[in-house]
């Protein structure tokens, strides 16, 4: 397993044909303690992962929020919204399988963003990226993607499927903006202008 950086270009994708990126985060209560920083803990904060699949310039589908399947046949899921980040391994999934994948999509951004009014990044804690190779059937870790929790935004572009010719590279951008909450149309501004 390695942990994969910007700095490390493309990573060929040759022989892989289901792909998942995974996140994971913890709830935090910051410095409250008492009753409102149990609260908190309880309550949890919000994170999304988004994957949006872009036609060139253009983004064509989203995966996340309220939508699991947007292409309607498997080739681009979504596991579900995880509103707390509670609970052990991955809070959210996209998963592609690339042969699947209509031939006018030419790349697959995908977001985290506290995209909901009221999260944010400063609320969670040990957030992190997992990038799973599930061919074959059995998925297994390949490598991790560290954010940069000293950021005031609440949108992180954490990579890039690319095609290239018949066959797809993967990217990490792992760079943060500021999304307007809740305005689907900012996220996938953000998602194109990466």
């Amino acid at each position: 397993m390695i942990t994969l950086t910007k700095e490390d270009g493309p990573a060929d994708l040759d022989g892989v044909t289901h792909l998942s990126i995974g996140v994971s985060w913890d709830p935090t209560a910051g410095s409250s303690g008492g009753v409102l920083g149990k609260l908190r803990r309880n309550t949890g904060t919000d994170l999304d992962l988004i994957a949006v699949a872009m036609q060139g310039g253009d983004p064509v589908r989203l995966a996340g929020l309220d939508s699991l399947d947007p292409m309607g046949n498997g080739s681009l899921v979504h596991s579900g919204d995880n509103q707390t980040g509670r609970g052990d391994g991955d809070d959210e999934t996209v998963t592609v399988e690339f042969a699947r994948v209509p031939p006018n999509v030419t790349s697959i951004v995908f977001v985290a963003a506290a995209y909901k009014r009221g999260s944010s990044f400063q609320k969670a804690r040990n957030i992190s990226f997992k990038v799973y190779d599930g061919t074959g059937g059995n998925s297994q870790q390949v490598a991790d993607i560290w954010p940069s929790l000293l950021t005031q935004d609440n949108g992180c572009a954490v990579a890039k499927a690319v095609r290239v010719g018949g066959s797809w590279k993967l990217e990490v951008i792992n760079v943060t903006g500021k999304i307007k909450q809740g305005d689907e149309h900012a996220l996938m501004r953000f998602a194109v202008s990466k």
